[in-house]
């Protein structure tokens, strides 16, 4: 019998071994906790090894693209020619999982439906039908335990299995995958940042929208500001710089204000939309099991080159001090601020960089303040070098 049988999960509120910093990536609630040690994205960071295991190599932190987009072989901006009614974008992951199950690529895919009490609660399937990954559409933006299924997936004897999943589970699963009996793992990744526990997503919710019981999701968009979709189909918006940081510095888990893997560079390919133009998602292909999965769906796709627009740095500089402070400017203010950064500043992979900059530089602070027993090994060189650009405050 497999080593890690010899492990017991833990049971929910049992003190987990990375303590406040545990993402409820779900692994320690599964026999394979016996590899937490090194399986867990902060206890132990490994990025090079993991990126050479799955990618045959690690990035390169002198090619500006791969130090902050991770390892890949493509970058396009896509949408599909015809979206699925519902979908929070068009469809796009939606669509890759269905087909691959359709077609006999895996048996089955674990994606995140919500419970029937609350939209926003995550509920972990392994779904085996076109109608389960259907129901799994539109992200849940809370800490959600994706490989709570992993003794599941071991017991179902199943061999060929679709994974979809952000940073924190995925490193996770990169360093058990070895243990986990399959022929064939396929990871279809999203960016992540600044997730929230299921109270704090509603602390968010009421400081924020207007009507925070008819969300029925919501996005931080290119157009710098965050977009709430409600029941009756309208869309709020409200500008990043209008938001009450002073009261929602404390929302975000401490697990999201220490990671540096917001593009999710373990994936084999990763579908967001922080590089892509506004209303088109960003497809990056890590690898060619990537691009299998791509081209499995690539007549549905409309694709446009990505490009590159505007100056971020000073943007960052400015809002490493405005975020410390906590600083909120009145809604006049905040709008007019707004439209002047969408008209002039930075756009396509630019805003990317900008996104992945302005939280980089915040995490390291963070780490540097709460942990700096951990800072130099938790940081990996790539986030080394981003941070590396900005005056950070002194303490």
């Amino acid at each position: 019998m497999a080593a890690h049988h010899q492990a017991r999960p833990l049971k929910p509120g049992s003190p987990r071994p990375a303590k406040q910093l545990c993402s409820d990536c779900g692994l320690c609630d599964t026999s394979y906790i016996h590899y937490v040690k090194d399986a867990c994205a902060f206890l132990h960071q490994q990025f090079d090894t993991l990126e050479t295991q799955t990618h045959g190599r690690k990035r390169s932190i002198h090619q500006e693209d791969e130090c902050y987009f991770g390892v890949h072989q493509t970058m396009m901006a896509a949408r599909k020619k015809q979206p699925i009614p519902g979908a929070q974008w068009t469809g796009i992951v939606t669509t890759i999982a269905t087909k691959m199950l359709n077609a006999g690529w895996v048996e089955a895919v674990v994606c995140v439906q919500n419970t029937p009490q609350d939209r926003f609660q995550p509920q972990i399937v392994l779904a085996r039908t076109p109608a389960e990954i259907l129901a799994a559409r539109v992200n849940k933006p809370t800490l959600s335990p994706n490989l709570n299924l992993l003794d599941e997936i071991e017991r179902s004897g199943l061999k060929r299995l679709l994974v979809i999943g952000v940073g924190c589970q995925i490193q996770a699963l990169r360093a058990v995958e070895k243990h986990l009996g399959l022929e064939k793992l396929y990871v279809l990744g999203t960016p992540c940042v600044d997730n929230v526990n299921r109270a704090g997503l509603q602390k968010f919710l009421e400081t924020t929208s207007r009507s925070p019981e008819t969300v029925v999701h919501y996005e931080f968009m290119q157009d710098y500001q965050v977009h709430f979709k409600h029941e009756d189909d309208s869309v709020e918006k409200v500008p990043f710089f209008g938001l009450n940081t002073r009261e929602l510095k404390d929302i975000f888990a401490p697990s999201c204000l220490s990671c540096f893997d917001y593009v999710n560079g373990l994936a084999d390919l990763v579908v967001g939309y922080m590089g892509a133009p506004f209303g088109w998602q960003w497809l990056v292909v890590r690898n060619e099991r990537g691009q299998a999965m791509l081209d499995l769906v690539g007549n549905e796709l409309e694709t446009q080159p990505v490009m590159s627009q505007g100056q971020r740095h000073q943007a960052v500089q400015q809002s490493i001090p405005a975020y410390d402070q906590g600083v909120t400017l009145p809604m006049w203010a905040a709008r007019l601020m707004g439209v002047v950064i969408e008209k002039f500043g930075p756009k396509g992979l630019e805003y990317a960089r900008f996104s992945i900059d302005s939280h980089f530089t915040r995490n390291y602070l963070y780490v540097q303040r709460n942990y700096p027993h951990k800072l130099a090994r938790h940081v990996p060189e790539f986030a080394k070098k981003i941070v590396s650009q900005y005056r950070l405050p002194k303490d």
